[in-house]
């Protein structure tokens, strides 16, 4: 194990944290989510693990998908035990529980 960590600096923090989170399974490539929202049309929202936040074991940013120059809608950060907080003022709490949700049960596709 302390060879992969050596040789794969680049990916420790998400092996580190995997092994923390071993019993939920979290997205690690980029993915687009549709969310709902109550008063304007439906989004279909960016997301992207940050591996350079320090704030939290797990950090996604969100963005709006196919813009030449995307709006950023905040970040979803995720502690140890797999509790999330919303750091943003775009999304309202239906959306961001959409978008939590998105990412607790994605899987990815080998």
């Amino acid at each position: 194990m302390l060879i992969f960590l050596a040789i794969h600096m680049n990916y420790y923090k998400i092996f580190f944290t995997f092994v923390l989170m071993i019993n939920n399974a979290y997205l690690v490539n980029d993915a687009r989510a549709w969310i709902k929202r109550m008063n304007q049309p439906d989004e279909v929202v960016r997301i992207i693990l940050d591996l350079d936040s320090k704030d939290a074991a797990l950090c996604y940013l969100l963005y709006t998908e196919y813009e030449k120059d995307p709006d950023y809608f905040g970040r979803i950060l995720f502690d140890a035990q797999g509790y999330w907080i919303y750091d943003g003022d775009i999304l309202t709490i239906a959306e961001q529980e959409q978008v939590a949700k998105f990412i607790v049960n994605y899987v990815e596709t080998v």
